[in-house]
């Protein structure tokens, strides 16, 4: 195990490189500081060995936090409770990530450390302020990430660049040691590659679970707004969203009609009202005195929103929440019994141009759908659904508080996993495991196959495995199980080469799973490296 854990850290490292995002970062750790912790971690915690990136507003102690502002860096010496918690758990911290400077954005371009590229598409924005956790989830690097969420940020960035990001009730996890956007709104969040990987994580970070409100029997129901609501949305998004819809009704799901106006007239208001004035009692008065020295480090954008909240009237406040009260009674009664409420979680995807061109119009688009959650104290859950031209598709389902578990069992719906079998590059800690990674996949368990298999290193250069079923004089051969999205099995398999082909693969235990085989007609040269039992020990019998 512990071998396992020191290969998926160097894999990480490797991938860092690889992929060459150093926007990503605000500090990375030293691989030897990782792999020192690593090999002192107890392999048998349920999170033993998982690689954590941490939003830069978050403390991780001996890492400076600095919530994307190089002269508001301070140094803590313990972690944030949440962090503390995962770690506790057995996750492995390899360093803090780039934001939207004081989590003021949904764009991921808002910091002098640079814009974060979407991990698709380096045209595109990330989202954001959770910008660079979510990237560096997505390009395989870490496997959980944290990220904050007041507006959407721990939502956007997870469906621009197709990873779950699960926003629990607030309260449910602790702030503390985290840099305030609007202190009653924020939330903690994780994002995660799969929904069973996110909702673990999460499960570690929580101090106190309420009591989920009583539902009526029966199956899930979903509300669903008229498309009309939705305003205008890039193209291809409308469909993507009916197809969305239309899987959770074939799931079982009873589809419901909702009013979504009390959500979208309380989503303008987080910017356009009053409440904009908590983020100048976060950070505005740094600000002020940084302005007055130049402003070296400060983000304009940022700067402009949160210095024009300075001269927002106390009577606004008051009217605002009034307001917002009536408005969250229509909401919730617009919702009645639904479970959930379905919505695509961003409008559309700009690109980094598009922003650059329009900062604040750009971003205000993206916040129509998640602004809303937080001002009338709800639970979300953003997950994956499909891609369109090329670009992922992200939906939410969003809830009343405490209803979590329900959102992410609705959420699954979506999101069903595929397993593959891998007995040879593919395997933890060989050379091409980072696809998989990438891809969205996750360690199920090491297995062995059924005694009906041959292992051959094809003649390559340099050799690849070959594995064949055989009538008779087979034996087993070692294996491992990942989960991966079904998106993600589809495009693996749009890319694997010959002589490489997808089968059955029969296990010991009696079951059978997708697996790589290789075609009879490859095995011409090749060497029977059965009697090693795999190919791990045979590539360590050449050392």
């Amino acid at each position: 195990m512990t071998e396992r854990i020191l290969a998926r850290v160097r894999a990480a490292y490797d991938r860092i490189a690889k992929v060459d995002r150093p926007e990503i970062w605000i500090d990375l750790r030293p691989q030897a500081d990782v792999e020192a912790e690593a090999l002192a971690l107890d392999p048998s915690l349920p999170l033993a060995g998982r690689l954590l990136a941490v939003k830069g507003n978050i403390d991780v102690g001996g890492l400076p936090t600095t919530a994307g502002c190089p002269s508001y860096a301070y140094l803590p010496d313990r972690d944030a409770p949440v962090v503390a918690r995962l770690r506790a758990a057995g996750a492995l911290v390899i360093g803090t990530t780039n934001l939207d400077q004081f989590a003021t954005g949904l764009v991921g371009t808002r910091s002098p450390y640079g814009a974060v590229r979407n991990s698709v598409d380096p045209s595109r924005i990330s989202g954001g302020s959770s910008s660079g956790s979510a990237v560096a989830v997505a390009l395989g690097i870490a496997d959980l990430a944290l990220g904050t969420d007041t507006a959407g940020s721990g939502r956007v960035p997870a469906a621009f660049n197709g990873i779950v990001g699960l926003k629990p009730t607030r309260g449910l996890v602790p702030t503390e040691g985290v840099v305030p956007a609007c202190a009653s709104l924020d939330c903690v969040t994780v994002f995660a590659r799969t929904l069973p990987e996110a909702e673990q994580a999460l499960t570690h970070m929580v101090v106190s679970a309420g009591a989920a409100p009583v539902r009526a029997p029966g199956p899930w129901r979903v509300a669903v707004p008229d498309l009309a609501q939705l305003g205008e949305l890039d193209a291809g998004w409308t469909d993507a969203f009916q197809r969305a819809a239309a899987r959770l009704e074939e799931s079982g799901a009873i589809l419901q009609p909702i009013d979504l106006v009390p959500f979208t007239e309380a989503a303008a208001m987080l910017y356009e009202g009053a409440f904009v004035a908590e983020r100048y009692t976060a950070v505005g008065a740094f600000i002020d005195a940084q302005a007055e020295k130049g402003g070296d480090g400060l983000d304009p954008t940022v700067t402009g929103i949160v210095q024009r909240s300075r001269d927002v009237p106390a009577h606004r406040l008051y009217s605002d929440r009034e307001r917002l009260a009536t408005l969250r009674s229509r909401a919730m009664a617009a919702l009645a019994d639904a479970d959930a409420l379905l919505l695509p979680t961003a409008p559309g995807h700009p690109t980094l141009a598009d922003v650059a061109a329009d900062p604040l119009g750009a971003n205000a688009r993206l916040g129509r759908f998640t602004n809303s959650t937080n001002l009338f104290g709800l639970a979300a859950v953003a997950v994956p659904a499909g891609d369109v031209s090329g670009l992922p598709f992200g939906v939410m389902l969003i809830g009343p508080a405490h209803t979590d578990d329900r959102l992410a069992r609705v959420a699954a719906l979506l999101t069903p996993s595929a397993r593959i079998a891998v007995v040879g590059a593919h395997l933890t800690g060989q050379p091409l495991n980072g696809q998989l990674l990438a891809l969205g996949a996750r360690f199920s368990r090491s297995v062995r196959t059924a005694p009906a298999y041959r292992l051959y290193a094809l003649a390559t250069e340099p050799p690849k495995p070959g594995l064949v079923r055989v009538p008779e004089d087979g034996s087993a051969i070692e294996a491992e199980v990942w989960a991966l999205p079904p998106e993600g099995l589809g495009a693996f398999l749009a890319a694997l080469p010959r002589p490489m082909a997808l089968g059955s693969v029969e296990l010991a235990d009696g079951t059978s799973v997708p697996g790589f085989l290789c075609e009879p007609s490859a095995l011409t040269d090749a060497a029977d490296i059965t009697s090693f039992g795999g190919w791990r020990p045979y590539l360590a019998s050449l050392v």
